[in-house]
């Protein structure tokens, strides 16, 4: 997992200890993860499948895409579609991603960088492997998490943030067994770059083998932790989680992980996905691409949507569409 690492993890601020009355938050559940396909057929894991949608809240979706190592002329990304009523945040671990959207938006991000798409009151939007990367395959890993917006914000302006993996804030755990890496919001004083909507908190931690992290967390936020690879346990009662696994923690002030003493040969440390927000709990009606408060809210993005409302492609696209790359080659049909 080549996401920012560091040389000398000792030079990074390390995370305070918590205070000897400091609620370690219990386990409420661990879910495995199902596997499918996404866009036009690159492999996921649905994280929140299964998991009430009260225990996710600000969160409404998110997917593990890969891990994969593409043959030539296998990788897979989506083709234009809409958005409405939340954010997608997609953050890649290995590989290579382009974004395009109709509000202006757009670029590559790659290992470790992170593109924060607020589609508020609705564009369209693509996201496909580099022509190059389609050419050749290669390892592709990354996450795409869908945050939701209070109705307030719902048909706010469409904004796009382009988060470098140079940006993010590098936090070390207690002992220096962890490095932990601040997408967004605030984790025991030190922020992200990512500018929220919704008052959430996004980090990605690397647990070497047999280490633990203690991570202070607001108490009014929500606790997730998504394990990316290897092996630990999670929480004051040591609940065993695996890669694909998804833990949904209740309230407390801190996140207790750790890493098993052993870890297989291809990954060689515990990588987590640790994440929370604040609840909106306001009433969710999703459906698709569109995430709104009421059915006629949905009624209204699709109409709104047909009838051209969400934006218009341009007429010189910066990213294509894998399959349409895939079909330029000689003796390659895409049907």
């Amino acid at each position: 997992m080549p996401a920012i690492t560091v040389d000398d993890i000792f030079t990074l601020p390390r995370l305070t200890q918590p205070a000897p009355d400091a609620v370690v938050r219990p386990v409420h559940t661990v879910s495995t993860a199902p596997k499918g396909f996404e866009g036009e057929g690159f492999p996921v894991r649905r994280a929140f499948a299964g998991v009430p949608m009260e225990r996710l809240d600000p969160f409404i979706h998110m997917d593990q895409m890969g891990e994969v190592e593409y043959a030539p002329l296998e990788p897979r990304g989506t083709s234009w579609h809409p958005h409405r009523g939340f954010e997608t945040v997609t953050y890649i671990i290995d590989g290579s991603f382009d974004h395009e959207d109709t509000h202006g938006g757009g670029g590559t991000i790659t290992d470790g960088d992170t593109q924060w798409m607020t589609a508020g009151s609705g564009l369209l939007h693509i996201e496909a492997p580099p022509e190059q990367l389609v050419m050749s395959g290669g390892l592709f890993h990354g996450i795409q998490l869908w945050v939701n917006l209070p109705g307030a914000m719902k048909m706010s302006d469409p904004r796009y943030q382009d988060i470098r993996s140079g940006e993010v804030g590098l936090l070390s755990s207690q002992d220096g067994g962890a490095l932990l890496r601040v997408i967004a919001g605030d984790v025991d004083g030190h922020s992200g770059p990512g500018i929220t909507h919704t008052p959430i908190s996004l980090v990605h931690a690397t647990v070497a083998p047999g280490a633990r992290v203690q991570l202070p967390w607001q108490r009014d936020f929500n606790a997730l932790v998504y394990v990316l690879s290897g092996r630990g346990v999670v929480g004051e009662e040591r609940r065993p989680v695996r890669e694909g696994q998804l833990a949904v923690f209740g309230a407390g002030d801190v996140i207790e992980v750790a890493a098993d003493d052993r870890q297989d040969s291809r990954t060689p440390q515990l990588e987590v996905l640790v994440l929370g927000g604040r609840p909106i709990r306001e009433p969710v009606a999703a459906y698709g691409p569109f995430v709104m408060n009421t059915k006629d809210e949905l009624v209204t993005a699709f109409e709104d949507f047909q009838a051209g409302r969400l934006g218009v492609l341009p007429k010189t696209p910066r990213v294509r569409p894998a399959l349409e790359v895939v079909a330029d080659q000689p003796g390659h049909h895409v049907l």
